[in-house]
């Protein structure tokens, strides 16, 4: 079992920036990725970034490439999501993801989920 809690959404102007963490813990192995999702009004849920449990690879949405950026902390269970330049469409439930086996990008690859946190950006 591994459990996922998110802090950091909150409500910004078009163009300001937020920071988004994600801390997972409990029967973590070797082999894990970890990812943000998001799920906007009315839209279905898509991945944004993932990251690998060592670090060595990354994918970004095309939406959300060269704004947002991923960063694992010391202990590598914990994730960070910088998001700048933020748009009204970046408006959404942003979820951490805990992929067991492998990659992230699908709601299918994930197994556990965080509660999820509300990023508002006005125009």
């Amino acid at each position: 079992q591994v459990h996922v809690v998110e802090s950091g959404g909150g409500s910004v102007p078009a163009g300001g920036s937020l920071r988004l963490s994600c801390v997972a813990s409990g029967n973590i192995g070797n082999g894990y990725y970890m990812a943000w999702f998001r799920q906007a009004p009315d839209k279905e849920r898509e991945g944004v970034a993932e990251i690998s449990f060592g670090g060595g690879v990354t994918y970004y949405a095309d939406s959300v490439k060269g704004r947002f950026t991923l960063s694992q902390g010391i202990a590598k269970t914990t994730l960070y999501l910088q998001m700048n330049s933020l748009k009204p469409d970046d408006t959404a439930i942003y979820y951490c993801a805990f992929c067991v086996f492998g990659p992230c990008r699908r709601n299918s690859d994930v197994q556990y989920w965080g509660q999820g946190t509300q990023v508002t950006v006005s125009a």
